[in-house]
């Protein structure tokens, strides 16, 4: 029998292990079912009219061609005087800052860049899914450490702490990089300053490089500040600090990010970056330029998401839901084993799945940051939402 001159050749995977993310597959659920999207985390609501003006100007300023493979000047000097007011670090914006295609983006590049075949990576579990994926592609092994889950006299998880004597014994003379998330998703867990200086003493007669990834670092809440590992000076000098526009602005479907850290590291960085994405979005980088210069578009932002966490918050204590703390991102974890019903005897994905088709609201189960997932009856819900999505979504979940 002739072969069929159209058939695909096989060929291995990169990612074997790999399916479709959990946003999308709890996304795709909600929009079948008309439920109220709570899992992923984007807003529902419009960014500043004044952003997109700074954007269309830009654009009728003929602002359309390539822009510097490291991103326009004037944004990169921007950063770098937002980076300095807030956090002590300076960074050169020629050398030390580059415009990415989103956070998402910068982390493959930061990891790309400087992971070998068979050097380790140690990441902390629930973790953002895109490390392990670059990780992966980089030929990195990766070491995974967990949270330490702390319990009340029921067994339910009430908090997460950071799990020091694990990632002592993690690192290693193999050890090439460490990544660190502050503020934390999906648990909303923040390091703090003395967290920072302890991580620092693990690496002080070290190689290891650190990845920060800091996109919700304006989400602070009840009066705290972000402790960026830009503000201390030896983990400055061998990080890669992550952040985000699209976070920041609400606009997330713009994909622009930016990643600071030292020339020696950034010189490698830019090396991946020109060939993976060589630049981003010009009009997209003089608008936000523009935009960066009041320091108010960032600095209220945390008042802002505050208030819209605590009437979620206020609503929630209706339910039988166990709130955990939420200092930080717009992301609220809770767990739902308590909860008065058969239902809660499922497994997270599929409480979820059960919560988004019967209930109509949609949830990410934190399972799914786990390699192998660690069920704890926790669930996360996004409140970057308008008022009344979060009314409708709370009047629904207050019938559980």
């Amino acid at each position: 029998m002739d072969q069929n001159p159209f058939l695909t050749p096989s060929f291995p995977s990169r990612l074997p292990e790999v399916g479709t993310t959990v946003f999308t597959v709890m996304s795709a659920l909600a929009a079948e079912h008309e439920a109220i999207n709570l899992g992923q985390g984007f807003p529902d609501f419009p960014c500043d009219r004044g952003l997109i003006a700074e954007i269309s100007a830009a654009m009728l300023a003929d602002h359309n061609q390539y822009p510097p493979m490291a991103g326009v000047l004037e944004l990169r000097h921007g950063i770098a005087q937002k980076i300095s007011v807030l956090y002590g670090h300076v960074y050169d914006p020629e050398t030390e800052i580059t415009i990415t295609a989103g956070g998402t983006q910068g982390i493959m590049t930061a990891i790309l860049s400087c992971v070998s075949p068979g050097d380790e990576v140690v990441i902390i579990e629930p973790a953002y899914d895109s490390y392990r994926p670059s990780i992966d592609l980089a030929g990195g092994k990766t070491i995974a450490i967990s949270l330490l889950a702390n319990r009340n006299d029921h067994g339910l998880v009430v908090s997460y702490e950071i799990p020091w004597d694990n990632l002592s014994r993690a690192i290693n003379p193999k050890t090439r990089l460490i990544i660190i998330n502050t503020p934390h998703n999906p648990t909303g867990m923040v390091w703090q300053a003395s967290d920072l200086e302890r991580l620092s003493q693990l690496v002080k007669n070290t190689d290891a490089l650190i990845v920060s990834d800091e996109v919700y670092e304006h989400m602070v809440y009840d009066g705290h500040t972000h402790q960026s590992i830009a503000s201390h000076p030896a983990l400055a000098a061998r990080s890669f600090l992550i952040s985000s526009f699209g976070k920041t602005y609400h606009v997330t479907g713009w994909k622009v990010g930016y990643v600071a850290a030292p020339a020696a590291m950034m010189k490698e960085f830019r090396k991946v970056h020109q060939f993976n994405v060589f630049t981003v979005n010009t009009p997209m980088q003089y608008g936000l330029a523009n935009y960066l210069k009041n320091a108010d578009h960032y600095l209220k932002l945390p008042s802002f998401y505050q208030s819209k966490r605590d009437y979620f918050k206020k609503g929630l204590q209706n339910t039988g839901f166990k709130l955990l703390p939420s200092p930080a991102t717009y992301f609220q974890c809770v767990n739902y084993t308590d909860l008065q019903i058969p239902q809660s005897k499922l497994n997270e994905a599929d409480f979820c799945s059960w919560l988004t088709t019967k209930i109509g609201v949609a949830a990410i189960p934190v399972s799914a940051f786990y390699a192998k997932p660690i069920e704890s009856g926790v669930i996360r819900f996004c409140f970057a939402k308008k008022e009344q999505t979060l009314s409708d979504a709370l009047a629904r979940l207050q019938t559980l």
